[in-house]
């Protein structure tokens, strides 16, 4: 018999014998483990609670469907806890903002070809078989609504022993669908899918990087402006979580009339922070940028929104680039911004708003600001991956 000591960031539990870590436990649970691997839970922690997924055991998409909402949310608090701890920094954390049951309005789904049809979902935990998640309890009715049209799209899209990849957004006027796959879009493929896409009412489908159709823009609303991304470009995953992310930004922000936003986007913190400022906006991906200009320029009572294509990994901005700014936003993906923090922390700039989606990259930076003068009052996590190790991390860090 063992017992579980830990979870990893992972949410794999460390057990007594200090080698094992064993999936789906709890801290303090007795567990045995059978010659095949089978695990038998002996002794269950208070915090255990029955699945609310019915394709829990078999779906790889969700780790923590096995402990309560409250343990969830303490284990990514410490999380992120740790990793700055890690750097000696001990911040206030704010209460875990978790985005709602059936929220994620952003999939990508795999499909396959069977002997009977098509199966769409997701992948079994570290396994390449495909589950059917019909009642998936993670992402929008919305995107569970378009399953027949994904099944229809993977019958033209995958190869007989090969998979397609099924990205879906929801939109207000239907989702937008990104399929990838090996097979070439041929003239006569582009007819069957138009007709596919009007049948099922999708917003736009697009075939690898080639749009097939579009029969409503696949706007996306920041801050009461539309904005038509481009096809695969980042968005949050929650609405949610958008809003809780943008309400920390704004109020980060407060009082600042030129702010610079670092890695926009298509303007997730731009749009919605030019109803009171003028902004700058830099992204590296200029289809991006396109978006969000044309969205601010479509858009009712913004202050000016200008844009700049710029690698900030290769070419960060230099810290006399901040004079003519009062704030910061800067949103890196994973691997943080290591050069671009280094800029920050040897300019003037007093106030920067930073999110992250990474808590050892973030503590990394963060140790970076603090040793450069910065405060870092408190810290907010933002659950949109409910069930799984992500977390979204969004903080202030003034100067006087």
């Amino acid at each position: 018999m063992l017992t579980i000591e830990s979870l990893t960031h992972l949410g794999l539990g460390r057990a007594s014998d200090g080698r094992s870590l064993i999936p789906r436990v709890l801290p303090g649970e007795e567990i045995d483990v059978a010659q095949d691997g089978t695990v038998r839970i002996v002794t269950p922690s208070p915090d255990r609670v029955a699945a609310p997924c019915r394709h829990f055991k078999s779906c790889g998409g969700c780790a923590m469907q096995h402990a309560s909402d409250e343990f969830v949310a303490g284990w990514k608090q410490d999380i992120v806890a740790r990793a700055l701890a890690a750097h000696g920094l001990h911040p206030a954390f704010r209460a875990i903002a978790t985005s709602p049951v059936q929220s994620r309005r952003r999939a990508k789904f795999a499909g396959r070809r069977t002997k009977k049809g098509a199966l769409v979902g997701f992948h079994g935990k570290a396994s390449h078989t495909l589950i059917d998640v019909p009642d998936c309890q993670l992402v929008t009715p919305a995107l569970l609504a378009t399953m027949p049209a994904l099944q229809e799209l993977t019958l033209l899209a995958a190869s007989r022993k090969g998979e397609a990849d099924l990205t879906v957004t929801e939109t207000a006027l239907g989702a937008d669908v990104l399929v990838g796959t090996d097979k070439d879009l041929t003239p006569d493929l582009r007819v069957t899918l138009a007709a596919l896409a009007n049948a099922h009412g999708l917003s736009r489908l697009v075939w690898n990087d080639e749009p097939v159709v579009t029969i409503n823009p696949p706007d996306q609303d920041f801050g009461g402006t539309k904005v038509t991304p481009p096809p695969g470009a980042f968005l949050q995953a929650t609405k949610a979580g958008e809003t809780a992310l943008l309400a920390a930004v704004d109020e980060i922000t407060q009082g600042a009339a030129r702010i610079v936003d670092l890695f926009a986007g298509c303007g997730t913190f731009t749009l919605p922070l030019a109803a009171r400022a003028e902004l700058h906006a830099v992204e590296s991906e200029s289809a991006m940028l396109t978006a969000l200009d044309r969205g601010w320029r479509a858009g009712r009572n913004l202050r000016k929104v200008t844009t700049e294509t710029r690698d900030l990994f290769r070419r960060p901005l230099e810290p006399d680039e901040f004079a003519k700014y009062d704030a910061v936003v800067i949103d890196p993906p994973r691997a943080g911004a290591e050069a671009q923090i280094e800029a920050l922390a040897r300019s003037d700039i007093k106030t920067i708003a930073m999110v992250s989606c990474n808590p050892v990259t973030f503590a990394r930076d963060a140790k970076v600001l603090i040793d450069a003068g910065f405060a870092m009052p408190w810290v907010q996590v933002v659950d949109q991956f409910r069930w799984s190790p992500h977390v979204e991390i969004v903080s202030p860090f003034t100067r006087k």
